[in-house]
């Protein structure tokens, strides 16, 4: 009986071709909606899902003989990881693809924060001429703050150095030598809030990093801080970012995901004038879709015909 692969997001075509070239079996209608997918999980051996489709109790419990989820992504919040590994259930990402796409999007937030160039776009559009109005400052000589040193965050450290940047990180699992060979300094959360120019997110959503950008740690912020987001909303507390934006605490905030997405009308984020805003894009090159898309099928071929399992985030499943 031929494997069947079930891809309820929609994730670029060239996914399908490695499936079908492998013989699997696949369904891939495009974007499904909730309840179509919980039908058709019991007839998969296999998911390959993007953010949107959430993968919670609910879904698992409906899936009969499901042994593999490839998510086409670094994260994997939207997957009940604990309840996929008491049920045997293979959990992978694909933590390479979206890599470059992922930093080169958090610098293009950062120079846009420096320079104020939505806002100045935005009043051209508007008939303006207001040069006055959109002082910016440059990054060179400026200490930039990179909370967590994983690949994207890397990737950002070695493109903030070629614009001669200052780099601090902060990460507890790597070491001064590591941070050393990428030209940065390792040092502690505390010191990286209180002497940086500008802060990059690049931490995993867990239950300490949630909400780590909070009114307390605001507050041992240098003034003037500008702060970037393009890992996950709830690292942030928006609440308190708005009313430190509101003080002048925080210069900027560049923003590409949040709490809730999309944001609720009465987020108070939305609409400040010193925030730059995009609705988590930065991902969504056509380079980094083909590469995700490539990645998660590979893995779920590899996985299902050779038993050979990759990039598993759950590797206890591996051991039963």
């Amino acid at each position: 009986m031929s494997h069947h692969v079930l891809v309820p997001d929609s994730v670029h075509k060239s996914a399908v071709t490695i499936l079908e070239e492998a013989g699997l079996q696949i369904t891939a209608p495009g974007q499904m909606k909730r309840e179509e997918t919980l039908a058709a999980i019991g007839g998969a051996d296999a998911l390959i899902i993007r953010s949107a489709t959430k993968v919670d109790a609910e879904m698992l419990a409906a899936s009969t003989r499901l042994k593999a989820i490839a998510r086409a992504g670094v994260g994997v919040d939207n997957v009940d990881v604990p309840e996929a590994t008491r049920r045997g259930i293979v959990v992978m990402n694909t933590p390479d693809g979206n890599t470059i796409s992922t930093a080169e999007h958090t610098f293009a937030l950062m120079l846009a924060l420096a320079r104020m160039i939505p806002q100045a776009h935005a009043s051209m559009a508007a008939g303006k001429w207001d040069r006055k109005s959109f002082m910016g400052i440059e990054l060179r000589g400026k200490t930039l703050g990179v909370v967590g040193f994983g690949r994207i965050g890397r990737a950002v450290a070695k493109r903030a150095l070629a614009f001669e940047m200052n780099v601090l990180a902060f990460d507890p699992y790597i070491s001064d030598e590591l941070a050393a060979d990428f030209g940065v300094t390792l040092v502690n959360l505390e010191t990286l809030f209180g002497q940086s120019d500008f802060i990059t997110l690049h931490s995993v959503l867990t239950d300490e990093t949630r909400d780590m950008v909070n009114k307390n740690s605001i507050a041992r912020m240098k003034k003037g801080v500008r702060i970037i987001d393009a890992a996950r909303g709830a690292l942030i507390n928006e609440a308190d970012l708005a009313e430190g934006l509101k003080s002048g605490q925080v210069a900027g905030a560049a923003l590409d995901v949040y709490q809730n997405e999309p944001p609720e009308a009465n987020n108070p984020l939305i609409g400040l004038p010193n925030v730059v805003h995009t609705p988590h894009v930065a991902a969504s090159t056509d380079d980094a879709q083909v590469a995700v898309a490539v990645e998660a099928a590979q893995l779920i071929a590899d996985g299902l015909l050779r038993g050979e399992y990759k990039n598993v985030v759950n590797r206890e499943v591996l051991a039963k």
